[in-house]
């Protein structure tokens, strides 16, 4: 393969027109993935997660919208910022049985809260009356280990 340095670096209002930065009128998605550590206990479970032991969660924010005028459906940035004020601040080095509502601190109790607090967060910036929604969540507990929630699961129900 050959690489070629450009000439020269295209310029908006010469080279290309601001109509034509939004390319689509599609819904699209758009994904980014934290960490968070943090520390739990299963309640009535026979295995190593009765025990006090901590986990380095990955949570993957699957967010949908349509694209703006320049062609961004949900900046990463701002997803960033819903995880750091939502979850983040909430979570990561926390005791998750004294921080979480009352409940067995499984993943699969764990997302559904989370979904709860990042919609909320969606809702509190107006972002859901611009279009923009959450699709689905995965919380890995480890490596290879995760629980998904789905949009449709959510309103479904």
């Amino acid at each position: 393969m050959t690489y070629k340095i450009p000439k020269d670096v295209q310029m908006l209002d010469r080279d290309i027109k601001r109509e034509q930065l939004k390319y689509h009128n599609k819904r699209v998605a758009v994904c980014k993935e934290f960490t968070f550590d943090a520390a739990h206990h299963l309640h009535c479970y026979e295995g190593k997660c009765k025990n006090l032991h901590g986990h380095t969660y990955k949570l993957v924010i699957t967010m949908s919208g349509y694209v703006n005028e320049i062609g961004i459906a949900v900046d990463f940035g701002e997803i960033k910022e819903i995880f750091k004020k939502a979850i983040d601040e909430k979570l990561d080095h926390r005791y998750l049985n004294e921080v979480l509502p009352p409940m067995n601190t499984t993943a699969e109790n764990m997302i559904v809260w989370i979904w709860e607090q990042i919609d909320a967060e969606l809702e509190e910036r107006s972002l859901s009356e611009q279009g923009h929604r959450l699709e689905e969540l995965k919380l890995y507990e480890t490596p290879t280990s995760y629980a998904v929630i789905k949009r449709e699961w959510m309103v479904g129900e």
